[in-house]
């Protein structure tokens, strides 16, 4: 009996339990022993002085690695856009009370979503777009009884940076596939009464088979939005090199199914059948930035560009006393009007809108022989044409200034005149070979009407081939040296820095004059109001010129 009440015991009263006791007894230690832990180091931190110190040394110039934030950037990136596909109708009769067998009154299909695109300042990145990878527009609703039409589909809005180029690399339009099967009379053996599945849909009640022998209405010409009008026109090539106002129209949405009312006749008093939803069309497009930012830095490795950004900017990018610390571009922001007072610099875009702000990008450093894809490679070096000013940054304490930038500069030119020779084969490459007694047509057009050829050959088959996938020559963009440029000569807090400095004053003021040859040795280089800015990136010394200067040469 004992023996049946210490077994009973626990499950009765689990308070008397020896392992829950056990249990309650270590979750107390360990409470206890977290709660002292969590005090001492409050006691800790309050009463030791050194703590205060470390943390007023840290400063947002010298940080420490935990200040630090991972740079997201992309400059270059492929979408697969898909407009929504257009609703069914709807196979629906009236019933109302003395109405038991009324007329058609299906709904027509809502049409599908449409993307659109728009240009907006303070983004500058395609990050954000480059993850999606595929970006889908909702498709429209089913109609329904009563004569409803179904709603449409939801739109998608794409905000890009400024100075992004669209370009298209594919298309496959289902509706324009279709009008080409009608041109070309592919469907000519079609007759009156022949059933489509990608075309109908029949009522629940009912199976194909018991419409095997039913006649049918024929099939409708393609049918498009009226909004598709106004969509971009095949092929698409933008440049948004200014910000839009009103969002632009990438792909229109299809159109939905016809309702069974639209093929009531005296052959159908009352159709239960009607038409399903076009498909929407599938567009691949790149995006590129032709406009990285307003000013770019360019240097060796270790000049002190990321110390300079966080200087100028609230940029978190990474810094330290060792080379390549930045292994891809950082993006500051310079603010010259927070609204909060006076602003700090008066200016005006191109367009007559009041420059608020300009963008910073702190562009990885060069190696000699950059330009053959050595160090960090070319991808780096196409960063620095999509600059609009370029700011070349100069350490006066490691060695002559005016050799590191006759360096750069030679690096520069160099990738200038690849990029000369690769747009000189690639126009070569275009040019059609014409014949004395042959047909001047480029190849691409006789392979297209190969293609048509196959497709009047294969009439069984409703569906014309897609395009398929092309690699996109690279954008054309200004020559690197005919862009604005001026030079920051960073450490010149340094003791014996000050002959260097003005040895690369004088240098730049005899290239001014035409003295000297231009660095890159380009004959239509750029001549304009050069200088060089000494500052003490590490101190916020003489930084307050820069954006006085790069405002000057982004207005002119």
């Amino acid at each position: 009996m004992s023996r049946a009440s210490s077994t009973l015991l626990p499950f009765l009263y689990p308070c008397f339990d020896c392992r829950s006791l056990c249990i309650s007894k270590t979750i107390r230690r360990a409470f206890i022993q977290y709660r002292q832990r969590q005090y001492n180091s409050t006691l800790s931190t309050i009463q030791t002085p050194e703590s205060t110190e470390q943390v007023a040394a840290s400063s947002h110039l010298n940080p420490t690695p935990d200040d630090y934030a991972r740079t997201v950037f992309t400059d270059k990136c492929q979408l697969t856009l898909a407009a929504g596909s257009g609703g069914h109708g709807c196979i629906s009769f009236l019933r109302e009370k003395f109405i038991a067998d009324g007329p058609a009154n299906g709904g027509d299909g809502g049409s599908g979503g449409n993307i659109y695109i728009q240009a907006i300042r303070g983004e500058t990145s395609l990050h954000k777009l480059a993850r999606r990878g595929i970006i889908k527009a909702g498709r429209g609703k089913n109609g329904q009884g009563k004569a409803k039409g179904g709603p449409r589909g939801e739109d998608v809005l794409l905000q890009v940076p400024v100075g992004t180029v669209i370009r298209e690399i594919s298309r496959r339009d289902p509706v324009a596939e279709e009008e080409e099967q009608q041109r070309l009379n592919v469907n000519e053996d079609e007759v009156r009464g022949q059933w489509r599945r990608d075309k109908w849909i029949l009522y629940p009640s009912s199976i194909p088979s018991d419409y095997a022998t039913a006649e049918f209405p024929a099939i409708q010409r393609s049918r498009r939005s009226g909004v598709a009008l106004t969509q971009v026109p095949a092929p698409i090539d933008l440049d948004l090199s200014q910000p839009t106002e009103a969002p632009i129209l990438l792909a229109a949405g299809a159109v939905g199914g016809l309702g069974n009312p639209h093929f009531v006749s005296k052959t159908y008093p009352k159709p239960k059948f009607a038409t399903k939803g076009d498909p929407g069309v599938t567009i691949t497009l790149e995006l590129e930035l032709k406009l990285l930012a307003d000013v770019g830095f360019v240097g060796l490795p270790n000049a002190g560009k990321s110390t300079l950004l966080r200087a100028l900017s609230r940029s978190r990018a990474r810094v330290g006393s060792w080379a390549f610390t930045t292994l891809q571009p950082n993006i500051g922001t310079v603010v010259l009007d927070n609204h909060q007072g006076r602003p700090q610099l008066s200016a005006n875009r191109a367009t007559g809108e009041p420059r608020t702000y300009f963008s910073v990008a702190d562009i990885p450093g060069l190696i000699p022989d950059a330009h053959k894809d050595r160090g960090l490679g070319l991808g780096f070096l196409r960063h620095v044409e999509r600059a609009q000013v370029l700011a070349f940054v100069v350490d006066l304490g490691a060695g002559d200034a005016v050799e590191a930038l006759k360096n750069l500069w030679r690096e520069l030119a160099a990738f200038e005149n690849l990029r000369g020779m690769e747009t000189n084969a690639r126009t070569e490459s275009r040019m059609i070979d014409w014949k004395a007694f042959g047909s001047p047509v480029p190849p691409a057009a006789s392979a297209q009407d190969a293609a048509l050829a196959n497709n009047n050959n294969n009439k069984s088959g409703f569906l014309i081939n897609a395009p398929t996938s092309q690699q996109l020559p690279d954008l054309l963009l200004k020559p690197i040296s005919t862009k604005p440029w001026f030079v920051v000569a960073t450490k010149a807090d340094l003791e014996g820095t000050q002959d260097n400095f003005a040895h690369l004053q004088k240098y730049l003021q005899t290239v001014m004059a035409g003295d000297e040859a231009h660095p890159s040795g380009m004959k239509n280089a750029w001549r304009g109001r050069l200088a060089a800015i000494p500052v003490s990136a590490i101190r916020a010394e003489g930084i307050e010129r820069i954006p006085e200067w790069t405002v000057s040469l982004l207005d002119d």
